[in-house]
C-alpha cells in the first residue's frame, strides 16, 4: 500500500488522523488503483489511531474552550456523550466518495458551530410548533431573537438581524479513561444491496450484490462538549433571563431525536447529557462566583463569610453531634465579635451581619446556650442596643 506523494515522504506515521486521510492517504496499490477489499483495512490500521501530540493538542484545545466559557452568565454549556458512532462531513470530497469533517492544519474531527446552530434551530422550531407537547418556553420572537431571521423570511435581506447566540466548532474527545489509548475514531460500515439500480444497470430485486462501503466515524462513548455564546443586549429583559432554560430544552431535543452530522436516519449521532461533567461545571461555575462575590466583600464582610463557611463545613463534617464550650470553633466566633466590637471601620450593618453569622451557626457546630452566646460575645452591642 502506497501514498500518492513523493518518494522522500514516507515517514508519517504519526501525522494527524486528519493529515493521513487526506494529504497522506496511503491506501493505493502501487499503480494508484483501489485495493481490493475496500478501505477498512488502511482506516483502521492508518487513519484511525490518534498520535500522542494529537492526544495533547485536543486536550489543549478543550482546556482553551473550557477557560473562555468559564463565564457561566454569558456561555451556555452543554457537556455530551455520544450513544451511537457519529459522522459528519461525508459529502467532502475524498478519493473513497465518502469524506469526513476535520479541522485544518490540526488535522483533528470536529462539528462546525454552524452545524449546531442549524440543528438547535430545528429543535427549537420543533418545539415551538408544538410537534411535541409543549413548546417549552420556544415561540416566533424567541428564535428569531435567538438565531436570526430564518431561510423562508421574505424581510431577512431588506430587515437583517444578528442573533444573539454565537456556536463554538465542538471537538469530539475520546472516552474518558485511566488509560490512554481510548479510540477516537472507528470504522463503519454501509451496505447498499441496490448499487446497480440505482445506477441504472438492473431492476430492482433481492439477488442484486451487496457492495459493502467502509467510512470513518468518531466512535460511541467519545465526548462532545457544546458551548453557546451569547449577546445578552440585543435580547429583550424577558429573554435574558430564560435564555439558558431555552437552550437546555432545545439541546435535550437535538441530541435524542434530531442528532448532530450525518445518517440520522440509521441511528446515527444520537448523544445523551454527561451528567458527571454537568455537575462538575456546576461546580465550578458556583466557585467562579463565589470568587467574584468575595472579590466585591468589605474586608469585614469578608470575615463574616469565613466564618460563615468554615461553621457550614463543621456543621456538616459533625453530622448532627456537636463540639464542647470553649473549643477553637467557639473562639473563632468569639474573636470575631471582639473584632467587629473594636473595629473603627466597620459599618453598623456588618457588625450586625457579623452577630447575626455567630448567633445562626455557632448553635449548630457547639453545644451552647443562645443566651449565654448573646451576653458573653456581647451580641446586643453588635446590633446597637445599649
Amino acid at each position: 500500500m502506497t501514498a500518492a506523494l513523493p518518494g522522500y515522504m514516507r515517514q508519517f506515521s504519526d501525522a494527524a488522523p486528519g493529515h493521513r486521510f487526506s494529504l497522506y492517504y496511503a491506501g493505493w496499490n502501487t499503480d494508484f488503483s483501489k485495493p481490493p477489499g475496500g478501505a477498512t483495512k488502511t482506516l483502521k490500521e492508518d487513519v484511525c489511531p490518534l498520535p500522542k501530540h494529537s492526544r495533547e493538542l485536543l486536550r489543549s484545545i478543550e482546556a482553551r474552550q473550557a477557560a473562555l466559557a468559564a463565564d457561566p452568565s454569558a456561555v451556555f454549556n452543554y457537556p455530551a456523550i455520544a450513544t451511537a458512532p457519529f459522522a459528519t462531513g461525508l459529502g467532502n470530497e475524498h478519493p473513497l466518495e465518502n469524506g469526513f469533517s476535520f479541522l485544518s492544519p490540526y488535522g483533528l474531527p470536529y462539528l462546525p458551530g454552524s452545524g449546531v446552530k442549524g440543528v438547535i434551530r430545528k429543535a427549537a422550531e420543533e418545539l415551538a410548533g408544538g410537534e411535541w407537547g409543549q413548546a417549552q418556553g420556544w415561540d416566533e420572537d424567541s428564535i428569531r431573537g435567538f438565531f436570526g431571521p430564518g431561510e423562508e423570511d421574505p424581510n431577512r435581506d431588506s430587515n437583517p438581524q444578528q442573533g444573539a447566540l454565537r456556536f463554538w466548532d465542538v471537538f469530539p474527545a475520546p472516552e474518558t479513561s485511566v488509560k490512554n489509548d481510548r479510540p477516537l475514531l472507528t470504522v463503519e460500515i454501509m451496505t447498499p444491496h441496490l448499487g446497480t439500480y440505482y445506477q441504472g444497470d438492473a431492476t430492482p430485486n433481492t439477488s442484486l450484490t451487496p457492495n459493502p462501503i467502509a467510512f470513518l466515524a468518531v466512535a460511541a462513548k467519545s465526548r462532545f462538549a457544546f458551548h453557546v455564546e451569547c449577546n445578552l443586549a440585543v435580547l429583550t429583559p424577558a429573554q435574558q433571563n430564560i435564555w439558558q432554560t431555552l437552550l437546555q430544552s432545545a439541546f435535550d431535543r437535538a441530541g435524542k431525536w434530531l442528532g448532530f452530522g450525518a445518517k440520522t436516519a440509521v441511528g446515527y449521532r444520537r448523544m445523551k447529557v454527561d451528567e458527571g461533567a454537568k455537575e462538575q461545571l456546576a461546580r465550578q461555575a458556583a466557585e467562579a462566583e463565589r470568587i467574584r462575590r468575595q472579590a466585591n466583600l468589605s474586608h469585614a464582610m469578608r470575615e463574616i463569610e469565613a466564618l460563615i463557611e468554615h461553621l457550614a463545613k463543621r456543621a456538616e463534617q459533625l453530622a448532627g453531634s456537636k463540639e464542647r464550650p470553649n473549643g477553637a470553633d467557639h473562639q473563632k466566633a468569639g474573636a470575631l465579635a471582639k473584632t467587629a466590637l473594636e473595629a473603627s471601620d466597620w459599618t453598623q450593618e456588618e457588625k450586625t451581619a457579623a452577630a447575626d453569622a455567630i448567633e445562626t451557626w455557632l448553635p449548630q457546630v457547639v453545644a451552647v446556650d443562645i443566651k449565654d452566646v448573646r451576653k458573653k460575645l456581647k451580641l446586643g452591642m453588635l446590633r446597637g442596643n445599649s
